[in-house]
Protein backbone atom coordinates (compact mmCIF):
# COMPACT_ATOMS: atom_id res chain seq x y z
CA UNK A 1 0.00 0.00 0.00
CA UNK A 2 1.53 3.91 -0.70
CA UNK A 3 -0.01 6.66 -1.08
CA UNK A 4 -0.05 9.36 -4.16
CA UNK A 5 3.29 11.11 -4.78
CA UNK A 6 2.88 14.74 -5.44
CA UNK A 7 5.32 17.33 -6.91
CA UNK A 8 7.15 19.84 -4.45
CA UNK A 9 5.73 22.93 -6.34
CA UNK A 10 2.00 21.71 -5.63
CA UNK A 11 2.61 21.41 -1.76
CA UNK A 12 4.64 24.77 -1.44
CA UNK A 13 1.61 26.29 -3.46
CA UNK A 14 -0.70 24.53 -1.30
CA UNK A 15 0.91 25.44 2.07
CA UNK A 16 0.13 28.75 3.09
CA UNK A 17 -4.05 28.13 2.23
CA UNK A 18 -3.66 24.81 3.99
CA UNK A 19 -1.95 26.55 7.17
CA UNK A 20 -4.76 29.14 7.35
CA UNK A 21 -7.36 26.73 7.02
CA UNK A 22 -6.64 24.50 9.82
CA UNK A 23 -8.97 23.87 12.76
CA UNK A 24 -7.11 26.09 15.47
CA UNK A 25 -9.60 25.45 18.24
CA UNK A 26 -8.33 21.86 18.47
CA UNK A 27 -4.79 22.68 19.22
CA UNK A 28 -5.18 23.86 22.78
CA UNK A 29 -6.88 20.80 23.78
CA UNK A 30 -4.01 18.45 22.20
CA UNK A 31 -1.59 20.90 24.27
CA UNK A 32 -3.31 20.21 26.96
CA UNK A 33 -3.28 16.18 26.82
CA UNK A 34 -0.10 16.17 26.28
CA UNK A 35 1.29 17.73 29.39
CA UNK A 36 0.38 14.30 30.85
CA UNK A 37 3.19 13.33 28.73
CA UNK A 38 6.66 12.77 29.20
CA UNK A 39 7.83 13.30 25.80
CA UNK A 40 6.40 14.82 22.89
CA UNK A 41 6.77 12.33 20.33
CA UNK A 42 5.55 12.97 17.14
CA UNK A 43 5.14 10.57 14.09
CA UNK A 44 3.69 12.47 10.53
CA UNK A 45 2.78 10.23 8.32
CA UNK A 46 2.36 11.33 4.52
CA UNK A 47 4.78 14.13 5.36
CA UNK A 48 5.41 15.20 1.89
CA UNK A 49 8.21 17.91 2.39
CA UNK A 50 7.23 19.24 5.87
CA UNK A 51 3.95 21.52 6.06
CA UNK A 52 2.60 19.82 8.82
CA UNK A 53 5.19 20.08 10.73
CA UNK A 54 6.38 23.40 10.63
CA UNK A 55 2.38 24.75 11.01
CA UNK A 56 2.27 22.21 14.48
CA UNK A 57 5.65 22.19 15.82
CA UNK A 58 4.89 25.72 16.85
CA UNK A 59 2.39 25.85 18.42
CA UNK A 60 3.03 22.66 20.89
CA UNK A 61 4.45 23.39 23.97
CA UNK A 62 7.72 21.51 25.21
CA UNK A 63 10.72 19.64 23.14
CA UNK A 64 9.51 17.59 20.51
CA UNK A 65 11.40 14.90 18.35
CA UNK A 66 9.62 14.61 15.09
CA UNK A 67 9.49 11.42 12.60
CA UNK A 68 8.23 12.18 9.12
CA UNK A 69 6.97 9.27 6.85
CA UNK A 70 6.89 9.35 3.37
CA UNK A 71 7.21 7.13 0.43
CA UNK A 72 9.18 9.78 -1.59
CA UNK A 73 12.31 10.49 -0.52
CA UNK A 74 12.79 13.34 -2.63
CA UNK A 75 10.16 15.01 -0.85
CA UNK A 76 11.56 14.26 2.85
CA UNK A 77 15.10 15.67 1.69
CA UNK A 78 13.55 18.77 1.00
CA UNK A 79 11.79 18.69 4.25
CA UNK A 80 15.24 18.16 6.11
CA UNK A 81 16.49 22.09 5.73
CA UNK A 82 13.30 23.67 6.79
CA UNK A 83 11.96 21.40 9.85
CA UNK A 84 15.09 21.77 11.58
CA UNK A 85 14.96 25.02 11.97
CA UNK A 86 11.58 25.44 13.63
CA UNK A 87 11.60 25.81 16.94
CA UNK A 88 10.96 23.49 19.80
CA UNK A 89 11.80 20.73 17.66
CA UNK A 90 15.43 19.21 19.16
CA UNK A 91 15.20 16.02 16.49
CA UNK A 92 13.49 15.37 12.73
CA UNK A 93 14.30 11.70 11.58
CA UNK A 94 12.96 11.36 8.08
CA UNK A 95 12.12 7.56 6.90
CA UNK A 96 10.81 6.77 3.44
CA UNK A 97 8.40 3.76 3.37
CA UNK A 98 4.65 2.69 3.57
CA UNK A 99 1.83 3.53 5.46
CA UNK A 100 0.97 0.38 6.62
CA UNK A 101 4.33 -0.83 6.83
CA UNK A 102 6.73 1.80 8.53
CA UNK A 103 3.48 4.06 8.74
CA UNK A 104 1.82 1.83 11.45
CA UNK A 105 4.85 0.19 12.45
CA UNK A 106 6.08 3.38 14.41
CA UNK A 107 3.17 4.26 16.21
CA UNK A 108 4.23 2.40 18.98
CA UNK A 109 6.35 4.79 21.24
CA UNK A 110 4.83 7.86 19.30
CA UNK A 111 2.72 10.39 21.61
CA UNK A 112 1.02 12.28 18.70
CA UNK A 113 -0.02 10.67 15.10
CA UNK A 114 -0.50 13.50 12.73
CA UNK A 115 -1.07 13.76 8.78
CA UNK A 116 -1.91 16.27 6.77
CA UNK A 117 -4.38 16.50 3.17
CA UNK A 118 -4.03 12.35 3.28
CA UNK A 119 -7.36 10.33 4.65
CA UNK A 120 -8.95 10.68 1.61
CA UNK A 121 -6.61 8.67 -0.31
CA UNK A 122 -6.47 5.68 2.20
CA UNK A 123 -9.32 3.17 3.12
CA UNK A 124 -11.52 2.12 6.16
CA UNK A 125 -9.22 -1.07 6.47
CA UNK A 126 -6.18 1.40 7.41
CA UNK A 127 -7.65 3.97 9.21
CA UNK A 128 -9.23 0.73 11.23
CA UNK A 129 -5.92 -0.12 11.62
CA UNK A 130 -4.22 3.24 11.98
CA UNK A 131 -6.96 3.85 15.56
CA UNK A 132 -6.38 0.09 16.79
CA UNK A 133 -2.47 0.61 16.31
CA UNK A 134 -2.60 4.31 18.14
CA UNK A 135 -4.80 3.05 20.89
CA UNK A 136 -2.62 0.11 21.78
CA UNK A 137 -0.01 2.51 21.83
CA UNK A 138 -1.85 5.42 24.02
CA UNK A 139 -1.56 8.07 21.32
CA UNK A 140 -3.40 10.72 20.00
CA UNK A 141 -4.44 11.78 16.46
CA UNK A 142 -4.48 14.71 14.95
CA UNK A 143 -5.47 14.02 10.98
CA UNK A 144 -6.55 17.56 9.14
CA UNK A 145 -7.40 18.81 6.11
CA UNK A 146 -9.14 16.03 4.10
CA UNK A 147 -11.30 17.22 1.64
CA UNK A 148 -14.74 16.71 2.30
CA UNK A 149 -15.91 16.77 -1.28
CA UNK A 150 -17.17 20.69 -1.54
CA UNK A 151 -16.04 22.82 -4.36
CA UNK A 152 -18.36 26.20 -4.09
CA UNK A 153 -17.31 28.63 -6.55
CA UNK A 154 -19.18 32.37 -5.67
CA UNK A 155 -20.41 32.54 -9.14
CA UNK A 156 -22.05 29.44 -9.90
CA UNK A 157 -21.82 27.94 -13.28
CA UNK A 158 -23.91 25.45 -14.26
CA UNK A 159 -21.88 22.99 -14.93
CA UNK A 160 -20.00 23.21 -11.45
CA UNK A 161 -21.89 20.65 -10.06
CA UNK A 162 -21.69 18.22 -12.81
CA UNK A 163 -17.50 18.54 -12.24
CA UNK A 164 -17.70 18.48 -8.57
CA UNK A 165 -19.55 15.30 -8.46
CA UNK A 166 -16.81 13.85 -11.48
CA UNK A 167 -13.89 14.91 -8.81
CA UNK A 168 -15.70 13.23 -6.04
CA UNK A 169 -16.33 9.89 -8.00
CA UNK A 170 -12.49 10.01 -9.06
CA UNK A 171 -11.44 10.68 -5.94
CA UNK A 172 -12.62 6.62 -4.82
CA UNK A 173 -10.44 5.08 -7.53
CA UNK A 174 -8.22 2.83 -5.87
CA UNK A 175 -5.11 4.76 -5.15
CA UNK A 176 -2.64 1.32 -5.11
CA UNK A 177 -4.18 0.31 -1.52
CA UNK A 178 -7.64 -0.44 -2.51
CA UNK A 179 -10.44 1.83 -3.28
CA UNK A 180 -10.15 5.51 -1.92
CA UNK A 181 -12.59 6.72 1.44
CA UNK A 182 -12.27 10.26 -0.81
CA UNK A 183 -14.51 12.84 0.64
CA UNK A 184 -16.05 10.24 3.03
CA UNK A 185 -12.95 10.05 5.04
CA UNK A 186 -13.24 12.43 7.41
CA UNK A 187 -16.37 11.05 8.61
CA UNK A 188 -14.80 7.96 8.31
CA UNK A 189 -11.84 8.49 10.24
CA UNK A 190 -14.33 9.65 13.19
CA UNK A 191 -16.00 6.41 13.45
CA UNK A 192 -12.86 4.05 13.55
CA UNK A 193 -11.54 6.12 16.03
CA UNK A 194 -14.68 6.28 18.27
CA UNK A 195 -14.65 2.63 17.86
CA UNK A 196 -11.58 2.38 19.31
CA UNK A 197 -13.15 4.07 22.37
CA UNK A 198 -11.64 7.63 21.92
CA UNK A 199 -12.87 11.18 22.23
CA UNK A 200 -12.83 12.90 19.03
CA UNK A 201 -13.52 16.44 17.70
CA UNK A 202 -14.27 17.05 13.88
CA UNK A 203 -13.81 20.78 12.48
CA UNK A 204 -14.49 22.42 9.11
CA UNK A 205 -10.93 23.45 7.85
CA UNK A 206 -12.35 24.93 4.31
CA UNK A 207 -9.99 26.42 1.75
CA UNK A 208 -11.31 30.33 1.17
CA UNK A 209 -9.60 31.17 -1.83
CA UNK A 210 -9.40 34.87 -3.30
CA UNK A 211 -7.57 36.86 -5.86
CA UNK A 212 -3.73 36.17 -3.56
CA UNK A 213 -4.52 32.44 -4.59
CA UNK A 214 -5.05 32.71 -8.21
CA UNK A 215 -2.03 30.50 -8.80
CA UNK A 216 -3.07 27.67 -6.17
CA UNK A 217 -7.00 27.98 -8.15
CA UNK A 218 -5.60 27.78 -11.77
CA UNK A 219 -3.35 24.11 -10.15
CA UNK A 220 -7.06 23.42 -8.84
CA UNK A 221 -8.83 24.20 -12.17
CA UNK A 222 -6.12 22.07 -13.99
CA UNK A 223 -6.19 19.23 -11.75
CA UNK A 224 -9.71 19.01 -11.79
CA UNK A 225 -9.87 19.37 -15.99
CA UNK A 226 -7.79 15.85 -15.81
CA UNK A 227 -9.33 14.54 -13.26
CA UNK A 228 -12.77 15.04 -14.89
CA UNK A 229 -11.64 14.02 -18.31
CA UNK A 230 -10.84 10.88 -16.89
CA UNK A 231 -13.52 10.13 -14.81
CA UNK A 232 -16.48 11.18 -17.88
CA UNK A 233 -14.51 10.75 -21.60
CA UNK A 234 -17.76 11.07 -22.93
CA UNK A 235 -18.33 15.12 -21.73
CA UNK A 236 -14.44 16.13 -22.58
CA UNK A 237 -15.92 19.21 -24.67
CA UNK A 238 -18.07 20.29 -21.74
CA UNK A 239 -15.05 19.98 -19.56
CA UNK A 240 -13.18 22.00 -21.66
CA UNK A 241 -15.31 24.46 -22.14
CA UNK A 242 -15.68 24.48 -17.99
CA UNK A 243 -12.25 24.77 -17.54
CA UNK A 244 -11.59 27.59 -20.09
CA UNK A 245 -14.25 29.64 -18.06
CA UNK A 246 -13.05 29.04 -14.79
CA UNK A 247 -9.49 30.27 -15.79
CA UNK A 248 -11.10 33.60 -16.99
CA UNK A 249 -13.03 33.77 -13.63
CA UNK A 250 -9.22 33.06 -11.72
CA UNK A 251 -8.02 35.82 -13.60
CA UNK A 252 -10.52 38.25 -12.26
CA UNK A 253 -11.86 38.57 -8.60
CA UNK A 254 -13.28 35.54 -7.40
CA UNK A 255 -14.07 33.20 -4.61
CA UNK A 256 -13.99 29.82 -4.09
CA UNK A 257 -14.51 27.48 -1.07
CA UNK A 258 -12.99 24.26 -1.17
CA UNK A 259 -13.93 21.98 1.99
CA UNK A 260 -12.19 20.07 4.50
CA UNK A 261 -12.50 18.86 8.07
CA UNK A 262 -9.71 18.21 10.84
CA UNK A 263 -10.30 15.85 13.44
CA UNK A 264 -8.68 15.46 16.80
CA UNK A 265 -8.78 11.95 18.72
CA UNK A 266 -8.03 11.94 22.39
CA UNK A 267 -7.97 8.56 24.18
CA UNK A 268 -10.34 9.19 27.38
CA UNK A 269 -8.93 10.71 30.56
CA UNK A 270 -7.24 13.23 32.11
CA UNK A 271 -6.95 16.52 29.33
CA UNK A 272 -10.28 15.38 27.07
CA UNK A 273 -11.96 19.01 26.81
Amino acid sequence: MSEESFSPDWLALREPADHRARAADLVAPLVEWLESRQSRRVLDLGSGTGSNLRYLAPRLRGEQEWTLVDRDADLLDRATGAAVTVPGVARVERIPGELDREGLGLVPGSDLVTASALLDLVTYEWLERLAATCRAAGSAALLALTWDGAINWADPDRDDELVAAAVRSHQLRDKRMGPALGPAAGQAAERAFRAAGYDTWLRPSPWRLQAADASLARALVDGWEAAVAEQRPADASLIRDWAQNRRATVASQFALEVGHVDLLALPPGPGAP
